[in-house]
């Protein structure tokens, strides 16, 4: 048996650690660039760095970070004169943060660096300190060596991946979390519990993500129709924040699969959230490959993890694989997910969609390799 794992420098967790961020920011640097999406959450940090002595230059981040946006934002900081990157938000604000920080300090442009798209270099210089803060429980960002990044040019997401990425500092703090939307919180809580069922089923899971996958589903299925119905749940709230630091722990060192497969070219030619596109497609991944463990290697021990799966979510130690699919299935009815079509997703671009999430990294780690057909009809169930 081998493996490794890789997390961030340090993961600060519960309820006012935001708090505590400045005094561990002035250990890293004196010119701080802040990343933010809501200035409503972000501000009161901003105070709180200036009080403490420190020179905190903030920039909004809209969207999800593109070629243009990252460059656009390394100049800033560069004009800045900024040796610490701060970043308070969701998905797309820590990754902007990831690729800013790496960018700073490694030479060349960013597509230098992308995979697929770009030449793939390897990122070889560390990046500047970097303070992690999500204010959604759902990608795990602060955790990720990988910043996802749209190439609009191409209509795809493809990502920058290092180690080097991983911040110097995540700090996870429930409270930020109690303002989101109803929406938000079932999308973005489904995509945590995507990052937990997916390292536990992939083709190389290893024993540590195995441990934090388990705890995230059991946590996921405990608390996320809570926190969906009352966003101040303080019990659920801190319940999905964990699922979704230990999904973020679990994709980083293990691998995921072909809802995440679908969700890069979805992305990148559709203008929908990432979360959203991973909710829909969870059930009818789990389902096709299920089934297609079934009938090919009906001794397989994937279908004993799906097996585990299906006990978590139902609490019944004897329940079948499918009876996790079918838990998933009513839950994401019971959130309200829609389906593709609203957004703009038709039969026309199965072709499309098929082929390039044949070619994604995330796909590689499908326990099962699934045919063109078999993909075709999981994006005809969630249409």
């Amino acid at each position: 048996m081998r493996f490794e794992f890789s997390t961030s420098n340090r993961i600060l967790f519960g309820s006012g650690t935001v708090s505590e961020v400045p005094v561990v920011a002035k250990t890293f640097g004196c010119h701080a660039f802040v990343l933010y999406d809501l200035f409503s959450l972000a501000n009161p940090l901003i105070e709180q760095l200036e009080a403490i002595g420190l020179t905190p230059l903030p920039c909004p981040v809209r969207g999800e970070p593109t070629e243009q946006s990252v460059l656009e934002t390394v100049r800033l900081a560069r004009e800045g004169t900024c040796d610490l990157v701060v970043g308070i938000g969701g998905g797309s604000t820590l990754d902007m943060g990831k690729a800013v920080a790496a960018l700073l300090t490694n030479p060349g442009v960013l597509l230098d660096y992308l995979e697929v798209v770009g030449m793939g270099r390897p990122l070889e210089i560390a990046s500047i300190p970097y303070i992690a803060i999500p204010t959604t429980a759902g990608t795990g960002s602060e955790v990720t060596r990988n910043a996802v990044i749209s190439v609009r040019e191409k209509r795809v997401k493809v990502s920058l991946r290092s180690p080097h990425l991983l911040p110097r500092l995540a700090v996870v703090d429930s409270e930020l979390t109690y303002s989101l939307p109803r929406e938000i919180t079932a999308s973005t809580g489904i995509d945590a519990l995507t990052q937990c069922i997916e390292p536990f089923v992939c083709n190389s899971p290893n024993p540590m993500t195995d441990a934090i996958c388990r705890e995230g589903i059991r946590r996921t299925v405990r608390s996320l129709q809570r926190a969906f119905e009352n966003g101040r749940d303080a019990e659920a709230r801190e319940d999905m924040c964990l699922a979704s630091l230990f999904g973020g722990m679990a994709l980083a060192n293990a691998k995921l699969g072909a809802v995440h497969g679908f969700a890069g070219p979805l992305g990148g030619m559709f203008n929908a959230p990432h979360g959203a596109i991973c909710a829909r497609l969870l059930p009818f991944v789990m389902e096709a490959n299920i089934h297609d463990l079934r009938i090919r290697n009906k001794n397989s021990l994937v279908l004993d993890r799906y097996g585990e799966v299906a006990s978590l979510m139902t609490g019944n130690a004897l329940a079948k694989a499918e009876d996790g699919t079918r838990w998933v299935q009513k839950l994401v009815q019971s959130l309200n997910i829609p389906p593709l079509a609203s957004y703009g997703v038709s039969t026309a671009d199965f072709p499309a969609i098929v082929d390039q999430a044949r070619m994604a990294s995330s796909m590689k780690g499908n326990p099962v390799e699934l045919k063109k057909e078999e993909l075709t009809e999981i994006l005809e169930k969630a249409l």
